[in-house]
């Protein structure tokens, strides 16, 4: 188990690419972990968890979650 409690670029790639395998991001090459600062880390680690801790989500939970993702992106 990958120890998240680090703000660090590694944990922020993990995590993003977690969600993305979890969600079944058709658009997954649309969002790459560069595109996330580590200033941000605490708000993945949000999503992160709330997405590891469910099995299945509707098209709108998943919608909300890559629309959350979205606004965190390096502009």
């Amino acid at each position: 188990m990958t120890d998240l409690q680090s703000p660090t670029q590694d944990n922020l790639e993990f995590m993003i690419e977690a969600i993305k395998t979890k969600l079944r991001m058709a658009s997954g090459a649309a969002m790459q972990a560069g595109s996330f600062s580590l200033a941000c880390y605490e708000d993945v680690k949000d999503i992160y968890d709330i997405v590891a801790s469910k099995d299945k989500f509707s098209i709108s939970e998943v919608e909300a979650i890559v629309s959350e993702l979205g606004k965190l992106r390096k502009s």
